[in-house]
């Protein structure tokens, strides 16, 4: 068991199932902000305060966390392997017919971690650790944190954080677009036909999922300036 985690097909296929993993997080995310765009605040309030308050988030959130650090750790080692491992001629004939986000997976992935960071310090951390004004909609009974109103707050004044967050999404889908059916393909789904139906799913699901996340900030503007 332990030459599989130290093999070449044991470390992509743990890349993969963290890839799977961590696509999966992505819908259940998406769909919590998407909130975001019904009413006032109070769902999208509601839904995040039940989220942080869940006892089963204090399990997931250091798993999720987990997840990303052993994605980017194998993901790392076997882009470095290969550079190492192939001769100049042989890199560039086995990517000649590969698409360019294949060719790039590596730097994709890199410039979607620097804007998870800044995702993470102007949203997860002033949630966990910061002070986040309480609201009420029940007349003062129920206080709840004002989640909706930090995440509109820097979608309306930060112009630039809506540019950069529409640019994370460009990246995040151009990542998927690879990702998606070569971890299929590295668990086994690799004739022809599946590859074929994965890579037509892969382009819905990271056109649904970059593009529902890079409509928040482009609803905000629309909401608060035009």
């Amino acid at each position: 068991m332990s030459k599989f985690f130290t093999s070449s097909i044991g470390q992509k296929f743990f890349m993969s199932i963290t890839g799977l993993f961590l696509m999966v997080f992505l819908k259940v995310h998406l769909f919590l902000n998407s909130l975001l765009l019904f009413g006032d605040g109070e769902l999208f309030n509601s839904a995040a305060n039940f989220m942080s308050s869940n006892p089963i988030m204090k399990v997931v959130e250091p798993i999720l966390a987990l997840g990303f650090i052993v994605h980017i750790i194998y993901a790392s080692y076997i882009t470095l392997k290969n550079q190492m491992a192939r001769p100049q001629k042989y890199k560039v004939a086995i990517k000649a017919n590969a698409s360019w986000a294949s060719k790039n997976m590596y730097i994709l992935g890199g410039l979607v971690l620097i804007f998870l960071v800044i995702h993470l310090a102007n949203f997860f951390w002033k949630i966990k650790f910061g002070t986040v004004a309480a609201i009420s909609y029940d007349g003062g009974l129920t206080e709840l944190h004002d989640v909706y109103g930090l995440v509109a707050g820097v979608f309306k004044v930060w112009w630039w954080y809506d540019a950069l967050y529409i640019a994370g999404a460009i990246f995040l889908f151009l990542h998927l677009t690879h990702g998606f059916w070569s971890a299929f393909q590295t668990i086994g789904w690799d004739n022809e036909k599946w590859i074929y139906r994965l890579k037509v799913i892969a382009y819905i699901y990271a056109t649904i999922v970059a593009g529902g996340f890079a409509f928040i900030p482009l609803y905000f503007l629309i909401k608060y300036i035009v």
